[in-house]
């Protein structure tokens, strides 16, 4: 038997509230289950409007289509991210201009921002690697002292903080996923949170298709039609259903996540320094999301023998991202190697351990036990 790597946890509502949906007969979005779930994460964020998205992919078009980006417009941002960060722009014509990371938070390093930026800069994209905050206040300063609008990409951090602040309220917008990998989950799924008031009204209209649905069903006006471009971006009933269990068990979720990040961390520091392995940096302004553990390997094929290592031994691990500017895509637009050599070393070395709310603490304790009887150099050999 393997123990699984990511695997979605069930709180025990998801089922009654599901059939609650099937018996109000209006499965599809922005009914009383979507209405619950926006209103209740609008009122834990104090963001002045929630939209839930189908993912967090279609939380980042919208993001792009907020912003109003034209072909030929640049976005910056880091090359160690999930595709979605970029083809949501890249949809729209915009070039991503690919950011290199930190060596410690693996966040955007943004004492390189500013001199990427070109007059046809239009947005900046922090991505909060494994719910661990970037930089912000620097970040939100050069936007500002450039008028450049920024989204961040909070796929991973709901409920994380920098200097107090939640992930994802910082810049004019932020995207979340609910994917099931995630903390807390749907299946598939995302939302975009609307911190310019400004964008709310226009935010409406392209999440429907385009049209003033939103504005007809308050009563504004007596009919609604196609006002703006747009695409069909709302979660069904169902997924709502689903998430809004998940959201109302937050704090046993993020509680068990806390445990079992603190348990990997106390139990492998002595077995990771000495064999010179870093374990993830969370700084001390930060207070992380819980959603990931990952080891750094002195190298390439350490990292390889360390996965085959505890494969054979019934745990399924797994690396991360591939850099984005190295790929067949971001090489058309104008990546090479060498462009983001910090990316390009972590990502080579990088190990992600199981980790879900699923876990037992005998999953724990096996997968402790069975790192802690190598040493990486020697079965690399």
């Amino acid at each position: 038997m393997t123990i699984r790597f990511a695997e979605p946890f069930v709180t025990g509502n998801e089922l009654p509230y599901i059939q609650q949906a099937i018996e109000q007969g209006r499965l599809s979005g922005d009914n009383a289950f979507s209405r619950r779930c926006q209103a209740l994460l609008e009122d834990l964020l104090d963001v002045p409007r929630i939209l839930l998205t189908s993912s967090c992919t279609h939380a980042l078009e919208m993001a792009a289509l907020l912003f109003d980006l034209q072909p030929g417009d640049e976005v910056i941002l880091p090359s160690f991210t999930f595709v979605s960060t970029a083809n949501a722009f890249v949809l729209r014509g915009a070039r991503p201009v690919f950011i290199d990371v930190r060596p410690d938070t693996l966040n955007m390093d943004e004492q390189q921002l500013e001199t990427l930026i070109t007059p046809r800069t239009r947005a900046i994209v922090p991505v909060h690697y494994a719910g661990v905050g970037c930089e912000m206040e620097t970040i939100l300063a050069i936007g500002k002292k450039h008028a450049i609008q920024v989204a961040e990409d909070n796929a991973h951090g709901l409920f994380a903080t920098y200097q107090g602040r939640y992930l994802g309220t910082m810049g004019e917008l932020g995207c979340l996923s609910f994917h099931e990998t995630k903390n807390l989950t749907c299946g598939e799924g995302g939302a975009v949170l609307l911190n310019d008031p400004a964008l709310i009204e226009r935010a409406e209209i392209i999440r429907e298709k385009g049209t003033d649905r939103s504005r007809f069903f308050r009563g504004e006006v007596d009919k609604y039609t196609w006002v703006d471009v747009g695409s069909s971006y709302l979660m069904s009933e169902l997924a709502a259903a689903y998430l809004l269990a998940q959201l109302e068990a937050r704090e046993m979720i993020q509680a068990q996540r806390r445990d079992m990040w603190h348990f990997y961390a106390s139990h492998l520091s002595g077995w990771a320094q000495a064999n010179d392995i870093q374990m993830p940096t969370v700084p001390a302004h930060v207070e992380q999301s819980f959603h990931m553990f990952y080891l750094l390997m002195p190298n390439a094929e350490q990292r390889q023998s360390l996965l085959a290592y505890l494969k054979e031994n019934g745990i399924s691990a797994v690396f991360h991202y591939v850099p984005l500017h190295l790929s067949r895509m971001g090489q058309q637009f104008g990546g090479k190697r060498g462009d983001c050599p910090v990316t390009e070393d972590i990502s080579d070395r990088l190990v992600r351990l199981p980790f879900h709310n699923n876990l037992t603490q005998t999953d724990l304790d096996y997968i402790v036990d069975t790192l802690q009887q190598i040493v990486p150099a020697e079965i690399s050999r």
